[in-house]
């Protein structure tokens, strides 16, 4: 997973005036929590996590505070202004290499399915998946194969179980299906003998029934 630097400065006051002190200067104040510790005030600049909040990926941190060690973590919580959207708080949770940590990583999808293609429309149920291991073992994004899809035909989570993760949702919880539409091209029956893939060559899919006599 991508590591992203953070630079700043430990708080000596946490009081109301300081942190509004702060914000008016371009300054974020968090929070750094775990390592059985007692909890790290801080500052950065908000301009320096603009790669970690702006953006769909997903990122461990390291936060170098002057005068300090430097903390590897993750981003726990954060709260934006209701009307200007400014970055106000963020919690951070310290991570090490040898202890699990649970995550939402991205989910890509991969191959058009079968189904899109006979004119149906893939309906997204999951963008990120939960997922717990090692922090060297946690992928970028987690990809889905959707090539096999045909219409009515829905793939769930243990599709995309792996030996470095353990994923946090129940077996029979959809990252995604193909639903039908308007547009359904009926195949000859040549193609379709021709394109027929096996059931057991479709990991983790099911036929809605309901769905296919619609």
């Amino acid at each position: 997973m991508k590591s992203l630097t953070i630079n700043g400065s430990k708080r000596e006051s946490v009081g109301k005036k300081s942190t509004k002190a702060l914000r008016n200067a371009g300054q974020v104040p968090c929070v750094l929590y775990g390592g059985g510790q007692e909890p790290l005030h801080f500052a950065a600049e908000e301009i320096a996590f603009q790669n970690l909040v702006y953006t769909p990926d997903v990122h461990t941190v390291e936060i170098k505070l002057e005068g300090d060690k430097s903390y590897n973590a993750v981003l726990q919580d954060i709260q934006f202004h209701p009307v200007t959207d400014a970055i106000l708080h963020m919690d951070f949770y310290e991570i090490f290499e040898d202890s699990p940590i649970t995550m939402e990583i991205p989910i890509h999808t991969e191959g058009i399915p079968r189904g899109v293609k006979n004119g149906g429309v893939l309906r997204y149920n999951l963008r990120r998946l939960r997922v717990k291991g090692l922090p060297g073992d946690l992928p970028d994004y987690i990809v889905a194969d959707v090539a096999k899809l045909k219409i009515g035909q829905k793939l769930y989570v243990t599709a995309v179980e792996s030996d470095k993760y353990k994923v946090q949702h129940p077996d029979n919880t959809v990252i995604c299906q193909v639903r039908t539409s308007r547009n359904i091209v009926a195949l000859d029956e040549e193609e379709e003998d021709e394109d027929e893939v096996a059931a057991d060559d479709v990991p983790a899919t099911e036929v809605d029934e309901a769905e296919n006599k619609e």
